[in-house]
């Protein structure tokens, strides 16, 4: 049975509508910042008036977000099924099929891999940097975050976001950890890629 053809400026207009709102903006709010009648507006998000390209433009500006979000249609599966990637002691399942807004990727990692002790050889291939923030969430274990100088405990239930800016490196602390982490591009480039 094929699936039907959504009516896409039914689609449009919800959009707009539940976009002005969530913002907590009145009709005459969005009309003001996109340069159209409070009526006009009304009639657009309400189907008596036809949606025309050169309204849309201004609309999606205003409320900030892009035209192509306004008028997508998604008729793809959204159930997301991650490969599994396993390198140097950690799983990682990419949690998402495309980059997520910002530029952010999404993944659960599981590591198993300690920390090199300070003193060690293997220290000073630990802990990079590279632009952007990183974000994680300890699922289940307890995390070993090597920030700079710091070493950080982050247990099941915490979560932490740092500058990747300050020489970083994760590890398993008696155990395996799970994570929840989001990455920016270069989080992403620098944890992932390997």
């Amino acid at each position: 049975m094929k699936q039907e053809e959504p009516d896409l400026d039914a689609v449009i207009r919800q959009r707009i509508r539940a976009l002005r709102v969530a913002r907590g903006w009145s009709l005459d709010t969005l009309a003001a910042r996109c340069f159209l009648s409070p009526s006009t507006l009304s009639r657009i998000e309400t189907g008596h008036r036809r949606i025309a390209l050169d309204q849309l433009v201004p609309i999606a500006r205003a409320l900030e977000t892009t035209l192509d979000l306004l008028v997508e249609t998604e008729d793809e599966d959204v159930v997301i099924r991650p490969q599994r990637n396993e390198m140097r002691g950690r799983t990682v399942w990419t949690l998402a099929k495309e980059r997520a807004p910002h530029n952010m990727t999404v993944a659960k990692m599981l590591i198993e891999e300690k920390l090199a002790p300070r003193d060690s050889e293997e220290f000073a291939s630990q802990g990079g940097v590279h632009p952007g923030r990183d974000w994680f969430m300890v699922l289940s274990g307890t995390l070993h975050l090597r920030l700079g100088e710091r070493d950080i405990l982050v247990e099941a239930g915490s979560a932490a976001e740092f500058s990747c800016m300050t020489p970083h490196a994760v590890g398993a602390h008696n155990g395996p950890v799970e994570i929840l982490s989001i990455f920016t591009q270069e989080g992403e480039r620098a944890h992932l890629d390997d």
